[in-house]
């Protein structure tokens, strides 16, 4: 019997000498290479500590997978993560990716206990063949973080190549606290957009988001390019507005936004990373995340066909633990969805599933 829905594993718990692998993010290169991104935790599952950026490449469309590759290292043994790749016309894979020192944790950074030299910095770097060689990166900090931001990630998830040429990299960002709060609280997040206009030689800031009411509060975000040429814009927030979503467009290439981000009340999910993607031929607008209300589950494709503002489901994956997402168009016919998963917990392995085009239309 033929799998409708043929899912490898490309990473899997304790392997190739990491503990967990998470924050999943994929490309397909103008060879047609499936290139899967993760974050390779030494250590545990946790979000600080000795962390590296890893690669496995797939010939065949995401069926099976090449060694594992490591792209990127912090050189004090800290974090490396936060992979946001994204392929060009040219050829070249183009990855801006985070890092931080090796005792350093979030709930530090936030609460501004942290120097800048082990604080959130942000690298690129770039392939020119396929992504089998990664020379250095190269630190663009200065460019693209404001002086007085704390907690700084880049996507995560795949980046985007806007038809005009320009690089778009979402990000979020905090702020410092007022009064007597301590920075750790989630109205302090922000949102924000990485630009560059010369393939990755040169970066700026774009759209700022960060108006700390607790109302809509962006964290992980991911972009799409939809076919008016609007850059659609959807993020994770842990706020008091209805749901865990919000979302915003913006008609000048993410320089700025049309409005400020508003809830997303129509993608019922936990407070976790997701990922939009359009896709042509047949034209729909795709987000995959976990659809359970209240727990990191049930990894689900939702599908708009009216560029974003109403939303439902087209593809279940499983009721099984998920978490971290990211779909990517493998070929004419066929989505790919890199995703976290495990029978008993999300963090168990990242798995890649081929589902067809045509069953995604809502």
């Amino acid at each position: 019997m033929v799998d409708r829905y043929p899912t490898s594993v490309p990473y899997r718990q304790r392997t190739d000498g990491y503990h967990t692998y998470r924050i999943p993010a994929a490309v397909v290169t103008g060879a047609g290479t499936v290139l899967a991104f993760a974050e390779g935790r030494h250590a545990s599952a946790g979000d600080s500590g000795r962390i590296d950026i890893v690669l496995k490449r797939s010939t065949d469309g995401g069926r099976t997978w090449g060694a594992l590759q490591v792209v990127a290292t912090e050189p004090r043994r800290g974090t490396a993560g936060n992979p946001a790749p994204v392929a060009l016309a040219d050829g070249r894979i183009v990855l801006v990716h985070v890092r931080q020192g090796p005792s350093v944790t979030e709930d530090r950074i936030r609460r501004g206990q942290v120097a800048a030299a082990d604080g959130r910095r942000v690298f690129v770097q770039v392939s020119s063949d396929d992504g089998i060689t990664w020379p250095a990166p190269r630190e663009i900090t200065g460019s693209v973080k404001r002086a007085e931001w704390r907690w700084y990630a880049t996507a995560p998830g795949h980046a985007v190549a806007l038809r005009s040429g320009r690089i778009v990299v979402p990000g979020n960002h905090s702020l410092p606290p007022s009064g007597s709060d301590t920075g750790t609280e989630g109205k302090y997040d922000g949102g924000h957009a990485l630009l560059s206009d010369d393939g990755g030689q040169t970066w700026r800031l774009g759209y700022v988001d960060d108006n700390p009411d607790g109302y809509v509060n962006v964290n992980e975000t991911t972009a799409t390019e939809l076919p008016d040429g609007r850059l659609y814009v959807n993020a994770r927030t842990d706020s008091t507005a209805p749901g865990t979503r919000a979302d915003a467009y913006s008609s000048d290439g993410g320089q700025t936004l049309d409005r400020p981000f508003r809830p997303q009340a129509g993608l019922v999910g936990p407070v976790v990373e997701g990922s939009a993607l359009w896709c042509s031929s047949p034209d729909v607008l795709l987000f995959s995340g976990p659809a359970a209300p209240d727990a990191r589950a049930l990894m689900t494709v939702r599908a708009s066909g009216d560029l974003g503002v109403t939303w439902r489901a087209v593809h279940t994956v499983s009721g099984l633990p998920a978490a971290y997402s990211d779909l990517v168009r493998v070929d004419g016919d066929t989505v790919g969805l890199l995703f976290e998963t495990g029978d008993f917990g999300a963090y168990e392995s990242i798995a890649f599933r081929r589902i067809p085009i045509a069953e995604l239309t809502p």
